[in-house]
C-alpha cells in the first residue's frame, strides 16, 4: 500500500518475505525505496508504478534503483507508451502489466518487456493464462503471476500457475475483509494451496 517512507518501512521490517513489493505513485517515491532498502537490505524489491512514471526521469529512476535492491519495476508507463521503453538503461528488469492481456500480445511485448504478468482476470481463465506462461518462456520472458483483488475462488486456479513463474503475485483475498471458507492460505510470505472443500 501507498504510505509515507517511515510506515512503508516499518512495514517492511514487519514482513517475512525475502521479495517485497512497493507501489509507486508520487514525488516520494525514490525516498520511499531508500527507506525500505534501509529497513530490510537482505530484500529484493519490485516497484509497481501502475502506469505512472515521467518518462524524463525514467532512466534516472531505474539506475538508482538498482543499486538499492531493486530487481523489477512494473508497468511503468501507460499501457500504449511502451515505445518509451525501446531506449533505456538495463540494470533493472521491466515487467509487462496494464499493457497485457493475451498469448497473442506477448511477441509484440518481448520486444520492450523482459517479464510480463500473467493475470487469469484479464487472459479470461486458465486455459489462456497456460498459453500466455508458455508464449512468454518461448520469447526468453520472465513470469510474474498476479491477480486483482479477489477470493480464493478466483485465486485458486492462478496457484497452479506459481509452479510456471518467476514470481508470484496472488495476495486478492488479503485486501477482504472476508474471504470464502476453506481458501487460500497465507503464511511467512507465502500461499498454499486451498483445501479441496474449497469448491464444494
Amino acid at each position: 500500500m501507498l504510505d509515507s517512507a517511515e510506515e512503508m518501512a516499518r512495514a517492511a521490517k514487519m514482513t517475512d518475505g525475502r521479495l517485497l513489493k512497493l507501489k509507486l505513485g508520487g514525488r516520494e517515491d525514490m525516498s520511499r525505496v531508500e527507506a525500505v532498502h534501509a529497513a530490510r537490505p537482505d530484500a529484493r524489491l519490485i516497484l509497481d508504478a501502475n502506469e505512472a512514471l515521467d518518462g524524463g526521469v525514467f532512466p534516472d529512476i531505474v539506475m538508482r534503483s538498482a543499486k538499492l535492491g531493486v530487481v523489477l519495476i512494473e508497468q511503468p508507463f501507460p499501457a500504449g507508451d511502451d515505445a518509451l521503453l525501446m531506449r533505456r538503461p538495463p540494470e533493472v528488469a521491466i515487467c509487462a502489466d496494464e499493457s497485457a492481456h493475451t498469448s497473442r500480445d506477448v511477441q509484440d511485448l518481448a520486444r520492450r518487456y523482459d517479464v510480463v504478468n500473467v493475470k487469469l482476470d484479464k487472459t479470461g481463465g486458465l486455459t489462456e493464462g497456460l498459453a500466455m506462461v508458455r508464449e512468454a518462456k518461448t520469447a526468453g520472458m520472465g513470469v510474474m503471476v498476479g491477480c486483482m483483488v479477489a477470493g480464493s475462488i478466483s485465486m485458486a486456479p492462478a496457484v497452479l500457475l506459481g509452479g510456471l513463474a518467476d514470481a508470484v503475485d496472488l495476495d486478492g483475498p488479503l485486501w477482504l475483509a472476508k474471504d470464502v471458507p476453506h481458501g487460500l492460505k497465507y503464511l511467512d510470505g507465502h500461499v498454499y494451496p486451498p483445501k479441496p472443500e474449497l469448491w464444494g
